[in-house]
């Protein structure tokens, strides 16, 4: 009865010629461990060969959740004097009723502001690409007084995938112990409408934080750390804010961190060498708590190393998770 309901509102709209129906984008607890796909301009930011590879499944209690899975590369290249990037996503929503792909490609260019304070900005561009498995979906047409829904449907979707070329850009001001950065993603507002005009809406992101070694001694400085940071989304009507704190010794990370009238994380993480993993639990603490048993994520990054610049070359040093 629910894919009825969603599939009889979805005709409707098509018919009213409505427009106000829109999408919002894929969500990722462990944002710094898919830095791309946050702001564009940390696009070549460690200097050094990257990858990040993460695997979100959202409330995984719940027949048909949403599956995201995502890929990137960046690394700086002396010669155009910025970083290059390219980045992947896959999202799976509905049992795969939804299936969306993304793909960029970005450049970032950084500035020295002073002696302690250096900024990047970066611009991507790419495609986006929506398709919508109408075999999934049933119609009043289907239904049989007696055996339910036994028949074809004559409902016809002429568009259900749609193609989509989108733009966004971002910016990140820091210094060896601060950072704060704004992007802007979806600046075309594609149509992303399978039945009549649905503007895909601009999201708006803001992010700071801090990293704090811990220990008065010189020996001891970088070993442990202790790392604030707040996270600021919007996108048409909806928004989020994460508050939370990474704590590090070693190869360990932990975090703990609220989202905004959604739930509580808790995140385990481990770095050694050129590996990073990362694990997180989102506990849902709205009304769904009970049917979605949350929501699991995995990261997976790959530092690799290079040769040293012959001009100092400030990293941006955030946390990796």
């Amino acid at each position: 009865m629910k894919k009825f309901y969603l599939a009889g509102l979805l005709v409707i709209s098509g018919l009213m010629g409505l427009e106000k129906s829109y999408a919002q984008d894929p969500q990722f607890t462990q944002f710094y461990a898919n830095p791309l796909y946050l702001n564009p301009a940390f696009a070549g930011s460690i200097r050094c060969p990257r990858i990040a590879l993460n695997t979100r499944i959202q409330w995984s209690g719940i027949s048909g959740n949403y599956r995201t899975y995502a890929a990137s590369y960046d690394m700086h290249i002396d010669a155009i004097q910025g970083g290059i990037g390219i980045r992947f996503y896959r999202d799976e929503a509905g049992q795969a009723t939804i299936t969306s792909h993304n793909a960029a490609l970005m450049y970032s260019y950084q500035l020295k502001l002073s002696r302690k304070v250096s900024m990047r900005f970066g611009v991507e561009a790419g495609f986006l690409q929506r398709s919508l498995d109408t075999r999934n979906l049933t119609f009043g047409d289907m239904i049989d007084d007696r055996y339910g829904f036994v028949y074809a449907t004559q409902e016809v979707f002429d568009n259900a995938n749609k193609f989509m070329f989108d733009l966004g850009a971002g910016a990140i001001v820091y210094s060896d112990m601060f950072y704060g950065g704004v992007a802007f993603h979806h600046i075309t507002q594609p149509n992303e409408g399978f039945l009549g005009n649905s503007k895909l809406p601009f999201k708006f992101t803001a992010h700071f934080g801090a990293m704090i070694p811990i220990g008065t001694k010189k020996k001891y400085a970088g070993e442990a750390f202790i790392s604030p940071n707040v996270l600021f989304q919007l996108q048409q009507s909806f928004y989020q804010v994460n508050v939370g704190l990474y704590a590090g010794k070693g190869p360990f990370v932990g975090g703990i961190w609220y989202r905004s009238n959604d739930s509580f994380i808790a995140l385990v993480g481990l770095q050694k060498g050129i590996f990073r993993i990362g694990y997180s639990y989102d506990i849902t603490i709205s009304r769904l708590t009970n049917a979605t048993a949350g929501s699991h994520e995995v990261s997976l990054g790959l530092q690799f190393g290079c040769r040293q610049p012959r001009k100092k070359f400030r990293t941006v040093k955030c946390p990796s998770f």
